[in-house]
């Protein structure tokens, strides 16, 4: 090691003191000297007092350990040694020994054999010094690999223009996600923000950057805290708590360099000057660990009897970790010759590399220098910090071979964890990703979405519909917060109450977010004593849901409820023909309405042997048949919900009944039926017969399907029971859902008062008119503009501008404006939002007193008098 000073001294042994890696590896590199606290050294026993008699005993140190990691054992022991666990046991003369030694030069294997006490040999050798020295310098290096490992690999993105849409891609909203990977994604696309040099080229090594460098950084975390346990635990350690981990880290390591020398490789190709390239490519060969030499790195460490010889084993996976530094080092090296290894030699005025035994200028005369493109905001940042320390360090020699290798030699050293620069290039590259948030990229939570225009346009043209559907069956507008009490969701919503969004604590009241917009209403009418209520409403919800297609976190339903006393199903028909009459005004294609009944389920449930108690569990179980075989929920029913196989079977005999309305319920309803035994169920069956005339009478129960073994899991139903699907090619599962709830609203208040509603699920709708639309080849405008005042001349022409554009804002009309000298930025600006008209006014219109009139469609266009443009414009309008 080269004694470059001491940079900072640590304390060990002090009250509330406690050490780290990255002292335990300052101390092993010479980067910094220990000093014993003298409180320490007081619990300690005197040097003439020993516990026991003394033996010779020597320190035993591995033949191949290196010197770094002797240091960082002895490091470790010394502070093991001063920990209050073991002070009764320990003279000073043992610490100050270590930590004398540690102070000098010392760098070989050889520590001299020193007298110890049997109390203090038993410390020494139970201290797993050997062990953890090592996975301290491993902690510390892997740390520093995992905080630069992205930005070379940035820098290779845009050397060898590789395609990284696979950053943009990672999350599948399911849930179900590589966080770490995603991390890396994300810091990857803030380092390479704005960059005009990533391009098209495919490669594997490129696109699993976030998947293997994520794997390195999960397993670095679980390195760093078992090793970080170990270093102050006042208990016995054992190498067995970190062996999984320390395992786990070669096989991220041996993939990262795998990966990391593809790039390399790559890049090597990108040099663009074939003289450099061969100049950069011998020293590679010759100085780069190939694949070999990383894959016989990695058979050592799996050749390691790493339960039995564990100090072999951390010293080969340490090893290994100075192969893949030693590759990626490398791999920024060739990263940033590609990018900016010929300019560097043409602005020194270096002469290229000789290809056949002559040198040749970089630049040639009358060759034009291309213009450079542009690095990603984050990358341009590291290469000026090389470029900066190489115009320092570089030298003056104009013999590019010379350059070349002292720029390698400069940048080996300044991509070593072991050097004390290195710790400004990782503080800059910390900087890049984490201090600035400003200039992190934004990124949307989970199971949300931003919505454009051109969708805007749809949602509004869908409410709209839905809006005038609703005021047509003489519904009022509700509006309720977007967060309750937590004590008004609970105990509403059977097993799915898990996913109510709890917020914090606020001055006293726990509260959530809305689940739904039906409980938000029962509340409602509660609380102000209702009887009788017709509304809608169209907001927002809430659910702390596994996000995937069609399936979000914060989503809006619409809502239909009737509550009150009103004629035997009267309530319930119209709100299912509310939903047909929805759907079909949506024109989203083919869908069906299933349909049950809650007392039909519990009188099946009651046939079928299934206790009272556990009529509410079985139904959300039995609501899972859209989604799984009867044979999975019947597994749940019996193995989870203590059904016996019998009752299990019978119910299954039921749930499979399914077809047309009317049909399905005569047959249940024949004679010997055992539906007309239980008194549950020939209400409901009762219940069903009226309803099914009414919807036959209406002309929609050809969307009705009647299916037993709809449940719908939640648990405030208590009579009809339905559920929409789409039937068409884009899979979104359940568009839209309700039933009737007797006794919800009784739960906020003294007085039961019934209801019936339905919940749209617009968000799935939208996604199916979305699609629609594409198939069809529509486009929908994202705005209503019907005209376009188009003002030809520079920014003193506002006023002008203002003067029309009011005139036609005040005559109601749909009117943007554009003051521009380019004509064809008036054009871009009418064909972008589709508008149909456009009033073009210049210096010769207004010395005429006119206005041009043009039909952007016929492009028909004609003389109109100032004064009277308003009203001809209206005209043409048809307004």
């Amino acid at each position: 090691m080269a004694d470059r000073g001491v940079v900072k001294l640590i304390t060990l042994g002090g009250k509330g003191s406690s050490l780290s890696s990255s002292s335990v590896y300052a101390v092993a590199t010479g980067q910094a000297q220990l000093r014993n606290d003298s409180s320490a050294l007081d619990r300690l026993l005197s040097d003439q007092n020993p516990a026991s008699p003394l033996k010779p005993f020597q320190i035993p140190f591995p033949k191949t350990f290196t010197p770094i990691e002797i240091r960082a054992s002895l490091t470790f022991l010394l502070n093991k040694v001063l920990l209050p666990s073991n002070s009764s046991n320990i003279r000073t003369l043992l610490p100050n020994l270590i930590s004398k030694t540690l102070n000098s030069k010392f760098e070989n294997g050889s520590f001299n054999s020193i007298e110890v006490t049997e109390e203090e040999r038993l410390v020494i050798e139970k201290s797993s010094a050997h062990f953890y020295g090592v996975c301290s310098i491993l902690d510390h290096e892997s740390t520093a690999l995992a905080s630069v490992v992205d930005a070379v690999a940035a820098l290779s993105c845009e050397a060898a223009k590789a395609d990284v849409a696979a950053f943009s891609s990672l999350d599948t909203g399911d849930g179900f996600v590589d966080k770490e990977g995603i991390g890396v994604a994300g810091d990857m696309k803030l380092l390479l923000n704005g960059s005009k040099l990533v391009g098209k080229v495919q490669s594997e090594s490129f696109s699993k950057i976030p998947k293997i460098n994520g794997r390195l950084r999960e397993v670095v975390k679980s390195v760093h805290s078992v090793t970080r346990v170990s270093l102050n635990s006042r208990e016995e350690v054992y190498e067995g708590d970190a062996i999984p981990a320390v395992l786990a880290l070669s096989a991220a390591l041996q993939n990262l360099g795998k990966s990391s020398f593809c790039r390399a490789k790559a890049n090597l190709d990108a040099v663009g000057n074939e003289s450099l390239k061969t100049g950069l490519l011998s020293m590679f060969e010759k100085k780069c660990p190939n694949e070999n030499v990383l894959r016989n790195a990695y058979r050592l460490v799996l050749d390691s009897d790493f339960e039995e010889d564990t100090w072999k084993f951390v010293h080969e996976v340490n090893a290994l970790l100075g192969t893949v530094w030693s590759i990626v080092a490398w791999e920024g090296i060739t990263a940033f010759v590609a990018l900016e290894g010929g300019e560097l030699m043409s602005a020194k005025g270096v002469e290229e590399i000789g290809v056949n035994g002559r040198d040749e200028k970089v630049v040639k005369k009358g060759e034009k220098k291309k213009k450079k493109a542009t690095l990603g905001k984050g990358t341009s940042v590291i290469v000026q910090l090389i470029k900066d320390r190489l115009q320092v360090k570089g030298g003056d020699s104009s013999d590019s071979l010379h350059v070349l290798e002292k720029w390698v030699e400069d940048l080996l050293l300044f991509l070593d964890p072991k050097e004390r620069d290195f710790d400004e290039l990782v503080q800059k590259v910390k900087e890049i990703v984490e201090s600035n948030e400003s200039r992190r990229l934004p990124k949307l939570p989970k199971g949300t979405r931003d919505f454009a225009k051109e969708q805007m346009a749809i949602r509004e043209r869908a409410f709209s519909i839905i809006t005038e559907v609703f005021k047509r069956h003489g519904a009022t507008a509700l509006d309720t917060p977007a967060f309750e009490l937590r004590e008004t969701l609970m105990g509403k919503y059977g097993e799915d109450s898990k996913l109510i969004y709890d917020l914090a604590d606020q001055g006293g009241e726990l509260c959530s977010l809305r689940y739904d917009l039906t409980v938000p209403f029962a509340r409602y009418v509660a609380m102000n004593g209702i009887t009788s209520f017709k509304r809608y409403q169209i907001a927002k919800v809430y659910r702390r849901d596994n996000p995937s297609k069609g399936r979000y976190r914060e989503f809006y339903q619409c809502d239909f409820d009737i509550a009150g006393q009103y004629e035997e199903m009267g309530p319930d028909f119209e709100i299912v023909k509310i939903l047909t009459e929805l759907l079909d005004e949506l024109d989203i294609g083919d869908y069906e309405v299933k349909l049950n009944h809650r007392k039909l389920l519990d009188g099946m449930l009651e046939i079928c042997g299934v206790p009272p108690e556990k009529f509410r569990t079985i139904c959300s179980s039995i609501d899972k048949l859209d989604k799984q075989s009867f044979e999975q929920v019947k597994k749940e029913m019996v193995e989870e919900k203590g059904l016996n196989v019998e009752t299990a079977d019978r119910i299954g005999t039921f749930v499979k009944e399914r077809g047309q309305a009317k049909e399905l319920l005569s047959k249940l309803k024949q004679e010997g039926s055992k539906f007309l035994e239980n008194t549950s169920s020939k209400r409901a069956l009762d219940d069903l017969e009226i309803l099914f005339d009414a919807l036959e009478k209406s002309k929609c129960i050809d969307k009705v399907v009647f299916d037993l073994s709809l449940a719908r899991g939640l648990d405030y139903y208590t009579g009809v029971i339905f559920e929409t699907v789409f039937k068409g090619t884009t899979q979104v599962g359940s568009i839209a859902a309700g039933g009737r709830y007797d006794n919800l609203i009784g739960m906020f208040g003294t007085k039961q008062v019934p209801a019936v509603g339905v919940s749209l699920g617009i968000e799935r709708v939208f996604t199916i008119m979305e699609q629609l639309q594409k198939d069809r080849k529509q486009t929908t405008r994202p705005t209503e503009t019907q005209v376009l005042l188009s003002i030809l001349g520079d920014k003193s022409k506002l006023s002008l501008a203002a003067e029309l554009v009011s005139e036609l804002w005040s005559a109601k009309l749909k009117a943007e404006y554009v003051v521009s000298t380019r004509f064809s930025k008036h054009i871009d600006r009418a064909k972008e939002s589709r508008i149909p008209w456009m009033i073009l006014v210049g210096d010769k219109e207004l010395e005429k007193g006119i206005v041009k009139m043009k039909n952007l469609e016929t492009a028909v266009e004609e003389d109109v008098p100032r004064s009277t443009f308003v009203e001809e414009l209206k005209r043409r309008l048809n307004l």
